[in-house]
Formats: C-alpha cells, structure tokens, sequence
C-alpha cells in the first residue's frame, strides 16, 4: 500500500487545463502535464483504507491501490504492469472514463479522493514513452477463427485477449479506419487519434487482423461470417439515437449529435477540408446534457459558433453527492466538463414543444417549456412557453440500442425489452456460437464498462472454443 498517511499531508490537486483563450482556437488535449513529483504526492494519499471500494467502483476491478503504491515509489514499469492486468487500453480511459473508481474511494467519504483517474493516465503514457509497451503474440495458435463485428473499445478489447489466446481475430468495421466512436464520435480535444493508432499498430503487429469499410451482413453476409469463422462477437455499439418526434423536427439545421461530430472529426483527420455541418457563426442549441451533449459543445467553441446554449430536461443536479446516491454509488450531483468551462449557458427542467422555420425551411427558433417531474413524470409549468432563437440544433439525447439491420436479422439474434441484443450469463445470445458485449447488449454507457465486456466476453469464447480458458473474466453481464 501507499503512504499510509499520505492523505493527512497533502490535498487533492486535479491537472490543469490549457487556457480557455488558447486551447478554443485549436483541437489538441485539454489537459496541461502533470509534474511527476505532484503525481506521486498524489499517488501517496491513497490510505490503508483495508477494504479499496474503488476496486468495486471500477467495472475492470482494477489494481488501483497497488499501482498508487507502485508510482508513489518511482517504480513506473511495474506499475504499467499492474494497469495492463485488467485494463487493455488505460490510456483511453484514462482520458475518457469519468471515473467511477474516485466516487467509491474511501478517502471520499470525508476529504476529496484520489485522482486516481490522472494517475492512470500519466502511468499509461508513461508506458508507452518509455517503450514498455511491446506486442505480446500468442505462444501457440488454437487454429480457431474468431469475427468480431466492430472496433469500438469493446471489440477492440474481446479482439485482444482473443489474440492473445492464440485464436485468429478478424475485426470487421463499416468505417474507414479502425476505432469506432473512439475515432469519429470523441472529438480530437479530448483524446488525439495518434493514441489510439500507437496501440492499433499494437495489435496488428500481436495478430489481430483489421478489415474496415466492410458492413457485416452486407458486404459480408451473415452465412458468410457463420461459414468462415468458428465464433462471432457482436460488439456493434448501441448505435441508433433517440430523436425528438415534435413539429418541425424535419427542418434544415436540425442533426443528430453523430452527424454534427463524425464529419467534424474527419477534418481532424484531413479527409475534409470543412465540416459540412459547421456552427460557425450559428447560435447553436444542443438537446442533452450529458457527455455527447459536450462533445458538441467543446466542437461548437472550436468551430466558431456565435451562442451555445445546453438544454436538459432534468433538473439541475445538487452541488454535491444527492441522498439518494450515497457513497460508494455513483453520486448525483453537478458536474462540469472542459467543454462547459469554455462557455455556452445550461439550462434545466425544460422541454421542447416544437421548431419554428424562417420560412425557407430552416430552423429559426426552439419553442420550450418549463417542466416539473411529478408522481414519476414531467408535466409542463403553465405560462412558461418561450422561443429560443436558433440555427443549428444538435439532439444528444442518447441512444436506444442496436441496429435492426441486415446482420441482426441475418443473425437471428433475440433483441430484449430495450433494443439490445439478449444475451445469457456467458455472453451467449440465442444463436450458437454468437456472442455479443459492450453497449450492443448492455445499452449506452461508459468505455470502461465496453472494455471490461469485451475482455469477459473474449474469455467465455476461448473457454467454449478450447474447453477452458486463462483469460481473466472481470464480470457478468447481469452486473449493471
């Protein structure tokens, strides 16, 4: 364990951010190095606390007290050791995950927790400067043939550890490049590409073979992936967004969120000159507040819009940890992103009743409401109507499960109550030798929720392939 006593000398200390007047003119990452000597002080307030709830609090369950003890001593190899244990891709959550592991900490309870989240993350790079990172190929090949259907964090992490066991992964990815949402849907801001692409060439080089611009179930059937592959993983993503079905919705100006962010981030990549879809000079509204809902607001910033304004029909959340999620749970409470501190209004309790046209078939104006949630629903406030002037409206109001598209119906997989695809306590759907993870069979949530799937799923596919398996299985899929 770390300084026992650590927590008592030194308080919480977060990474800086770039200034706001500079970093809006450019798409780099947010966050300013951290000093390594601040990082291990920090690393020193993780306590002997007996029982580290952050283990429970991370669905990866990982080594995090350890990896704390291990950098607050300068001993950086074994500690990205420790992180590679249970996590394939740290480097991702360290900069994405909103970090389940520092609301469950125990220092938490009383005193600011760990930034457990930027030790990973310095930890992570750490390991990949200073060449630790190498390719681990399998010792012996099983001569078994795996599909996994796309290279988000879940297939990417099933498609590892299936490697590694010896078996030959195919990813297939209907985009143009491997990465799924990590490649066009999180904005260069907050996670630059070239950290996925060092560890793709990872993978590439450990086995795992990649086939982009390929539709599973259209540019390969469904009996094709059957015929040529002794296991299929499903890892599609819960890719079908919610829309708002009010008057007006078909106006020009009007996208959902993955519209406005995919073209904005393929400028990144140098495929377009200019986004089709710019806020340059546009006040813009966004519908949803949660993480995709600032991933168009940090876009906005940078695109030039003249007004963003974030629209939520919840109310706003308490300042700190509401009664009703008490620790260790995932608190309810007020959040703010990188995106928020560079501007733009929130506003809360409000629903919208229809987009008004400039008479040219373009949105002009919101028209919204004020709302109170009760006896388990909203209603609207009387007198509250107001017009919301407007020329772009983003919709990031989530996602309603998977695709009911040709590999679904190819497959014959059973969709449950929520529009994911079923799955049994072995990621089995109903079809033998189809499994499926990550937000296609869980719904919409956090990465490090897709990447624990993957690996978890990745072992239930060796051990019914081989009879048994060394792959480590983090979780069942009945854990929420």
């Amino acid at each position: 364990m770390a300084d026992p006593t650590g927590f008592l000398k030194a308080p919480r200390e977060n990474p800086k951010r770039r200034p706001v007047h500079l970093r809006v003119k450019d798409w780099q990452e947010v966050y300013e190095p951290f000093p390594v000597e601040s990082l291990r002080t920090q690393a020193a307030r993780c306590m002997d606390c007996g029982i580290p709830f952050c283990h429970d609090g991370c669905p990866l369950g990982n080594l995090i007290p350890e990896w704390n003890d291990l950098a607050r001593r300068d001993d950086w190899a074994e500690a990205g050791e420790r992180l590679h244990a249970t996590n394939n891709f740290p480097e991702f959550t360290g900069r994405l995950c909103p970090a389940p592991c520092e609301t469950a900490c125990v220092l938490g309870i009383a005193d600011d927790p760990v930034t457990i989240k930027q030790i990973e993350w310095t930890i992570a790079d750490r390991s990949w400067d200073e060449g630790w990172v190498r390719p681990v190929p399998p010792v012996e090949k099983t001569g078994m043939r795996v599909a996994v259907v796309g290279s988000g964090p879940a297939g990417l992490a099933a498609a590892q550890q299936l490697t590694r066991a010896g078996h030959d992964v195919v990813v297939y990815e209907r985009d143009d490049r491997i990465g799924g949402l990590l490649r066009y849907g999180i904005p260069e801001f907050k996670m630059e590409k070239r950290v996925l692409d060092r560890r793709l060439e990872q993978m590439r080089l450990e086995g795992t073979q990649f086939v982009p611009s390929c539709t599973a179930g259209v540019d390969i059937s469904s009996e094709q992936l059957r015929s040529s592959h002794d296991a299929i993983v499903l890892a599609g993503g819960a890719t079908v967004p919610r829309d708002l079905p009010v008057p007006g919705r078909e106006l020009a100006g009007i996208h959902v969120a993955m519209d406005y962010l995919v073209p904005s981030n393929r400028v990144q990549e140098g495929d377009l000159d200019e986004t089709p879809i710019s806020a340059a000079g546009r006040r813009v509204v966004i519908l949803g507040g949660g993480d995709t809902g600032a991933d168009c607001l940090g876009t906005a910033h940078r695109q030039g819009a003249l007004s963003v304004t974030q629209l939520e029909i919840l109310p706003r959340p308490p300042e700190q940890r509401a009664d009703s999620t008490p620790w260790p749970l995932w608190p309810l409470m007020y959040r703010s992103s990188a995106a928020h501190e560079e501007g733009g209004e929130r506003v809360f309790s409000v629903s919208t009743e229809r987009f008004d046209d400039d008479g040219q078939g373009r949105v002009r104006a919101l028209v919204l409401n004020d709302v109170a949630f009760v006896d388990g629903r909203f209603e609207t406030v009387p007198g509250s109507r107001r017009e919301l002037p407007c020329d772009l409206v983003l919709l990031a109001m989530g996602f309603t499960g998977a695709e009911r598209g040709p590999l679904v119906q190819g497959l014959g997989v059973e969709l449950d109550a929520r529009g994911n695809v079923a799955r049994d306590a072995s990621w089995r759907t109903n079809q033998p030798g189809v499994y499926v993870c990550g937000d296609m069979g869980r719904g919409q949530s956090l990465i490090v929720w897709a990447i624990a799937e993957g690996r978890a799923c990745a072992a239930a596919v060796d051990r019914d392939l081989t009879g048994d398996t060394l792959l480590p299985e983090p979780l069942a899929p009945t854990r929420r």
